[in-house]
């Protein structure tokens, strides 16, 4: 396979500081990728060394199956991008900004200037100055101007940073809509997980320059469901007693044994007496299953990483 982005080992240093420690990642083609970090754990590093912004101390980087320096300057052609800041300049309107942009990229078509102010919600930001634009007219301005071009990539650092509300559930929208009918993989980062959740499609978690989970949006509603974990020394007979004096299927056996039980989420003293009735020894059980944010916590702040934090 192809991936539109692959990292092999990619390490960036800063004099004695590691920013970025052997990071692997692929992007496969028509995903939405969320890139979930403190602040300082290599995200934008990352998004700079894959958009030729800095050069890595050591590793590889090839998009759209190809590598080597020449063959990344002429695929990177094929990325759009606003990372850190959006570049734009001050004393311009919103549609001359993309005016400069689209000229600098040689494409013809006026027409696009008009399209993407529409797609931002930025048709009506007229004459008035970028200098003079709020935080979030800023940000939308960054994305229309990364948008350039129909990119196959999409990078975006922060990309709902001062939105209001409103705001957000537009972008959101506007970014699902591109990678749909547009097929257009985007990485984004953002310190806004509720938003991230509704957004993205798979997950890639950093911390202190390495990537420490990877997991799409099925594995991550896997891992934090709310559910009954109960820890028994004979898990065959636990699931024997769930199946037949509970009269229920719908859990799960993991490999340290314990069980993951979806039902009786209301009535767990109903689950604790039958398992006694039936004779079982209980050294676990607890009520587990969280929000991203709990997950995200509990994989770089000391938790188990295959798990959620107990509710």
């Amino acid at each position: 396979m192809n991936y539109v982005l692959e990292t092999e080992n990619l390490t960036k240093d800063f004099g004695s500081f590691r920013a970025l420690d052997r990071v692997s990642v692929k992007l496969e083609s028509g995903k939405i990728y969320g890139l979930i970090g403190r602040n300082g754990a290599g995200k934008t590093t990352l998004m700079r060394l894959v958009a030729g912004l800095s050069f890595p101390s050591e590793g590889s980087i090839s998009l759209f199956g190809r590598g080597g320096e020449k063959a990344l300057q002429e695929e990177r052609k094929r990325i759009g991008c606003m990372i850190e800041y959006p570049g734009i300049i001050g004393n311009m309107n919103a549609k001359e900004n993309l005016r400069v942009r689209r000229v600098l990229k040689g494409i013809p078509n006026e027409e696009t200037e008009d399209e993407l102010l529409k797609l931002t919600g930025l048709s009506k930001a007229g004459k008035k100055k970028a200098k003079d634009f709020s935080l979030g007219m800023k940000q939308r301005l960054g994305i229309a101007d990364a948008l350039i071009g129909t990119p196959e990539l999409l990078i975006l650092d922060e990309p709902v940073n001062g939105l209001d509300p409103l705001g957000v559930v537009e972008i959101r929208r506007l970014l699902i809509k591109l990678c749909r009918e547009n097929h257009i993989t985007i990485l984004i980062s953002s310190h806004n997980l509720p938003e991230l959740y509704q957004t993205v499609t798979d997950y890639i978690i950093i911390h202190e320059g390495r990537v420490v989970k990877t997991l799409n949006q099925e594995e991550l509603e896997e891992k934090c469901k709310r559910h009954i974990r109960v820890r028994c020394a004979d898990t065959s007979k636990l699931a024997a007693v769930l199946e037949e004096s509970l009269h229920t299927s719908n859990y799960k056996v993991m490999p340290d044994g314990s069980v993951k039980l979806y039902d009786y989420l209301d009535r767990q003293e109903q689950v604790a007496e039958t398992l006694y009735q039936n004779g079982l020894t209980v050294k676990g059980f607890s009520v587990e299953g969280d929000s991203l944010e709990n997950y995200f916590v509990s994989v770089i702040g000391g938790g188990q990483d295959n798990e959620c934090f107990k509710g």
